[in-house]
């Protein structure tokens, strides 16, 4: 059966040289990454435009207002939700806010605010990584 295909955006929210985690909670109904740590966004819907989707997925998700800057990754990964095959297409998106004043939503519970150079010393969900070196890179001359 062929996997249902879902496109994505998430956002490495910076403050203070500081990127926003939030660790997943058991009480998320799509969760396949409880008691690990991801970053804020999720899935586009049918018609709206990436940006305003990343925005609507961080205001649902942290309360937070941001700013989107440039896109800096773009990965995908294929993870079992609800007993189905999927594949997440996701571009990864640089964002920064002036607020550290997470309210988390019910899908997560806790948050951190993390030097992106130490990402490997969280229990982050897998296909974080290769963001985080994109991310670290993207400095790199």
């Amino acid at each position: 059966m062929e996997p249902k295909l879902f496109v994505a955006t998430k956002a490495f929210i910076n403050n203070n040289e500081k990127i926003l985690i939030l660790k997943e909670s058991d009480k998320y109904e799509d969760g396949t990454n409880t008691g690990k740590f991801d970053i804020p966004g999720g899935r586009v819907k049918p018609g709206q435009h990436f940006k305003e989707s990343l925005m609507r997925e961080i205001k649902e998700e942290t309360g937070l207002d941001v700013e989107i800057k440039c896109s800096f990754h773009t990965d995908e990964w294929r993870p079992i939700i609800k007993g189905e095959q999927t594949q997440i297409i996701a571009t990864f998106f640089e964002c920064t806010t002036n607020s550290d004043k997470v309210i988390l939503s019910k899908d997560h519970e806790s948050f951190l605010w993390i030097n992106p150079k130490e990402y490997k010393n969280y229990n982050l969900i897998t296909n974080l990584c290769n963001a985080f070196e994109a991310y670290l890179n993207k400095w790199k001359p």
